[in-house]
């Protein structure tokens, strides 16, 4: 089968884009801004779950400047519950380099746009193109399948999956050529029900005519997730405050509040008491020696949660604390003296630590795994409420 005809190929794919493209949010007004976010959140995302967060995310953080200008902990919690919230620190970060270095516009050379925090090479081509109208290709995992089935290629190189995308680029309109084919593999080439028959270049497809669609691209070889068990320390008083902290920077959740912990050893069937390692966590967290001020009141359901490379068990263990223990813990872990009362917000980015009730962890940006052991602790103090 011949190689497809850059000519035909465009005109087929744009003409059926131009009448079956979908009604999405970020189409409706292609500011170099919205294109951006909505490019990050669409990575690792679906199209249903992004599209109401782009929304609010639009509401909240219009521009350049109002993003630039947020708290951190304003930007983590507007993404809240998106999940790989490294995306929302970077777009965070690329909005004050913008500010500072490019006098508040994007750049349009892809080159530059790699430069920008969490910007690599598709995502730099999406926005060139779409935003921009620069001819360069965009490949992502949905153009990648498109493209290995029309190459009837097993396991193409990204060198030629780029050289492919870059010869059959529609160099008028760079930007929903992009559009197009990563449209058509996410609605029509997806990868186990593949709608060939209304596929607007089936004729152009190599896989198709040597009957090997459903193998292209071959699967990638994941491996799997490493596992690790964690005691979490759910310090609370009798106000039904609990102690948070920031998880450090760079690195998983970056940025992010939770329950204090440490990694349970785990040596075959034997693993170390969850009580004693969330005591000693927060032992160290206040460099206090072992009275804390609070003692084991219980435990929680453990919470299971699959990260990418990660496959964790938390054991959430109760600590109730005496009056003045927790504000003791907070000063010492690096907090700010007399701020939590009130359910005050942390908007210091040096923060460390805060005491918040529980009512009030709805204003932080919370990993899904915390706020599972946050709802158990609710029913737990309501089940011993006098």
């Amino acid at each position: 089968m011949k190689t497809p005809s850059p000519q035909a190929f465009r005109r087929a794919l744009l003409r059926h884009f131009d009448r079956t493209r979908r009604d999405l949010p970020w189409r409706s007004d292609r500011t170099p801004y919205r294109v951006l976010v909505s490019e990050v959140m669409l990575q690792q995302t679906r199209v249903e779950t992004a599209a109401p967060y782009y929304l609010r995310w639009i509401r909240r953080f219009p521009g350049w400047e109002t993003l630039a200008t947020a708290s951190r902990d304003d930007v983590l919690l507007a993404w809240k519950g998106l999940g790989y919230y490294a995306r929302a620190s970077n777009l965070h970060r690329t909005a004050v380099v913008v500010r500072e270095r490019h006098g508040g516009r994007l750049p349009r050379d892809p080159a530059v746009l790699r430069t920008l925090p969490g910007v690599g090479e598709y995502t730099a081509g999406a926005v060139a193109s779409i935003a921009f109208g620069v001819p360069v290709p965009a490949v992502d995992g949905n153009v990648r399948r498109v493209l290995a089935r029309l190459l009837d290629a097993p396991r193409p190189s990204v060198s030629q999956l780029r050289a492919e995308a870059a010869r059959l680029l529609d160099p008028r309109r760079p930007g929903d050529f992009n559009e197009a084919l990563m449209e058509l593999g996410a609605t029509v080439c997806t990868p186990k029900s593949p709608r060939c028959g209304a596929c607007p270049v089936a004729a152009h497809c190599r896989a198709r005519s040597a009957g090997t669609v459903l193998e292209r691209p071959a699967p990638r070889r994941v491996p799997k997730p490493r596992r690790a068990e964690y005691a979490v320390a759910v310090a609370v008083d009798e106000r039904r405050r609990a102690l948070l902290v920031r998880r450090p920077e760079p690195g998983l959740l970056a940025g992010m509040w939770e329950f204090p912990g440490a990694e349970m050893r785990v040596a075959g069937d034997e693993r170390s008491p969850p009580e004693s390692v969330a005591q000693a966590a927060l032992a160290r967290l206040a460099g206090l020696g072992p009275a804390v001020g609070g003692k084991v009141a219980g435990r929680l359901r453990p919470v299971r949660h699959v990260f990418t490379h990660l496959a964790v068990v938390y054991h959430p263990v109760v600590v109730a604390c005496r009056a003045g223990a927790l504000d003791a813990l907070e000063r010492a872990a690096g907090g700010l003296e007399g701020a939590s009362a009130g359910g005050a917000r942390p908007a210091d980015p040096t923060r460390t630590a805060v005491v918040v009730s529980l009512e009030d962890l709805a204003h932080l940006a919370v990993p899904v795994a915390q706020q599972k052991i946050a709802a158990q602790l609710e029913g737990w103090l309501r089940d011993r409420a006098p």
